[in-house]
């Protein structure tokens, strides 16, 4: 993640990309955009907001020799040359169309920034911005004519988030330069990310914690819920974050002594890791060290509501792993041919 109180944007210019399989054209500038105070009050924030609250950072990929992903060479150009900047970024807008071979990639506004004064970590730095906008939103804008107001449909780009973006600081380490990237329009999952940036996560860990939370997810939703029920999966899930909390170190096999009381779940969840590790071309580290904010991340999205048929939803708290083993007990009622939940509480709250 970054802060951007003293950012600024240096360089700043707008082309269209079309789509190459509807024979839709681009369409380029010629010149920078010189922005009146409003408008860069407005763009700057608008640009950089949604990588405050990114957390894992990328690096270019590429099969042969990094030296040919194709924005690798022009983000290096333009850090290296500061007047390449206007003709360089037409070839990125011309790499980016080529990557549309689909119906389903949109046309939209790409805009190519250069930003100083980034802060990540513990660098401040300047960073080349890349930004598609496939999405108008419509507008009322209001106009007085003979001496009456009237009102008209508009369309224009939301100030709320962008598309898609990414942000390629100029610092890097042992496995290149830092990428931040973000997709909130992610209708392709391969065409940002993979054919067009070409880049992949960094190994490290956030990485790490990233891919162990992922797996254990999916291990609840397509074994836990299946074979053993909501409950199971939900106290899983509350054991596996606690676990994260708990422990600035994972080791698998000590995550496994405290998370599984079931020997049968443990050959199951190792099972599940191999067929996991195959199908995302990823082998999950025995031991890695823990990212909090990553942690942080994934419990916001972790769901642990137990829905029923009978419309009733009975949430557990991801923070008392303990609670639901303790205090719900589920049954089968032979008279009413149901299953049941028996919650057991002091006091209604």
């Amino acid at each position: 993640m970054i802060s951007r109180k003293n950012a600024s944007i240096s360089k700043f210019i707008i082309h269209k990309v079309g789509n190459k399989f509807n024979d839709t054209k681009n369409a380029f500038s010629e010149n920078l955009v010189d922005f009146d105070e409003a408008s860069y009050d407005l763009m700057l924030p608008f640009l950089l907001r949604s990588f405050s609250s990114v957390v894992q950072s990328y690096r270019f990929n590429h099969h042969a020799d990094i030296r040919l992903n194709e924005i690798n060479s022009y983000s290096s150009q333009i850090f290296t040359d500061d007047d390449a900047f206007i003709e360089v970024s037409k070839h990125i807008v011309t790499h980016l169309y080529e990557q549309s071979n689909s119906a389903n990639i949109k046309t939209g506004d790409v805009l190519i920034a250069m930003f100083e004064g980034i802060e990540y970590r513990d660098m401040t730095t300047n960073a080349i911005g890349i930004f598609k906008i496939e999405s108008k939103v419509n507008f009322f804008q209001t106009y007085l004519e003979n001496k009456t107001y009237d009102v008209l449909v508009q369309k224009g780009i939301s100030s709320k988030k962008v598309d898609k973006g990414c942000l390629i600081l100029n610092q890097s380490d042992t496995e290149g330069n830092i990428i931040l990237s973000i997709d909130n329009n992610s209708y392709d999952a391969q065409y940002w990310i993979n054919h067009f940036l070409n880049i992949k996560y960094a190994d490290d860990a956030n990485n790490h914690t990233q891919q162990y939370i992922e797996l254990c997810k999916d291990f609840s939703t397509e074994i836990l819920k299946t074979s053993y029920g909501a409950q199971e999966q939900n106290t899983f899930l509350a054991k596996t974050i606690d676990f994260f909390k708990e422990n600035e170190v994972v080791n698998i096999e000590r995550f496994k002594e405290d998370v599984f009381e079931d020997e049968k779940q443990i050959r199951a969840f190792e099972d599940y890791k191999k067929e996991f590790e195959g199908e995302q071309n990823l082998v999950i580290r025995n031991q890695f060290d823990v990212a909090e904010a990553v942690v942080n991340k994934e419990k916001r999205k972790i769901k642990t509501d137990i829905k029923l048929d009978t419309n009733i939803q009975i949430k557990l708290d991801i923070d008392a792993p303990d609670a639901s083993a303790e205090y719900l007990e589920r049954g089968y009622d032979d008279e009413k041919k149901m299953h049941y939940y028996k919650v057991f509480f002091n006091v209604e709250n």
